[in-house]
């Protein structure tokens, strides 16, 4: 994969999308969305590919947010387009079928605090900052970040980031949820790693069902998410990892995942 706003490597089923501008603190421009969604579609439907860590290289920023050279001239119908470009790239990610795991080093503040809220979880560094600081130049967030923040952290703790612009450190990030462990900065790929190692030792279509049953239940009334989990539960008794699970289970060995 040649990309030259990324990087990517692929190792034990886990790949490491790292966002490669570190003169400019990884700022999304138009062609890191371009990359974005061609990486992440490729990854989606690689086999060989059952976890993804998305980081920001060196130790100063995940992603430092939109690119100001290019939001300065935009128009309203410009805006809006530019809007809902990133809010299609997120979505993949949020949507790709597998675990996205944010590892956040460092600056991750407007567009990149959305990045890191569309992923599936997000260890942060303790010298991770946070923030949706848009108001200070006049705008909301507009690639899902005044949606995804409510629903992780609660309408209060996100209207006060979103009205003051504030930036927040690892602790108050992590105590307010909007991530899920912080950790010394040197030992943050380690832990990712670890986590993912976990996942992909779990059934495949286990995982990417309860990456369904989750994000689409959130989306749908109690009753209509608990029939879902119902059908999608059912769905899986018939597959050959489920009669493998349980089979190794009874006979005291680990499973032999197959992902059917």
């Amino acid at each position: 994969m040649n990309y030259e706003t990324l990087l990517c490597e692929v190792k034990d089923q886990v790949a490491r999308v790292t966002l490669n501008r570190p003169q400019v603190l990884h700022a999304l421009n138009a062609q890191v969305f371009n990359e974005l969604e061609a990486i992440f579609t490729t990854l989606a439907t690689d086999p060989a590919v059952r976890v993804i860590l998305l980081t920001g290289s060196g130790e100063k920023a995940f992603a430092a947010g939109a690119d100001i050279n290019e939001l300065a001239g935009t128009d309203p119908v410009a805006g809006e387009a530019k809007a809902r470009r990133g809010q299609a790239v997120f979505r993949l990610i949020e949507t790709c079928g597998k675990p996205v795991i944010a590892c956040i080093n460092g600056f991750a503040l407007g567009g990149g605090c959305e990045l890191a809220m569309a992923c599936t979880m997000r260890l942060a560094s303790e010298t991770a900052r946070l923030g949706q600081p848009e108001v200070k130049l006049g705008l909301i967030p507009g690639y899902g970040g005044s949606q995804r923040l409510p629903r992780l952290v609660g309408q209060p703790a996100a209207l006060k980031l979103l009205l003051t612009g504030d930036m927040i450190g690892a602790a108050e990030a992590l105590r307010i949820g909007l991530v899920d462990e912080v950790l010394p900065a040197d030992k943050l790929m380690e832990r990712a790693e670890a986590l993912a190692k976990t996942i992909v030792s779990m059934a495949p279509l286990a995982i990417s069902a309860c990456l369904e049953a989750v994000r689409d239940g959130s989306e749908a009334s109690l009753e209509e998410a608990i029939d879902m989990e119902a059908k999608i539960f059912g769905r899986l008794c018939g597959t050959a990892d489920k009669q493998e699970g349980t089979k190794a289970f009874l006979e005291k060995r680990v499973p032999v995942w197959t992902g059917r």
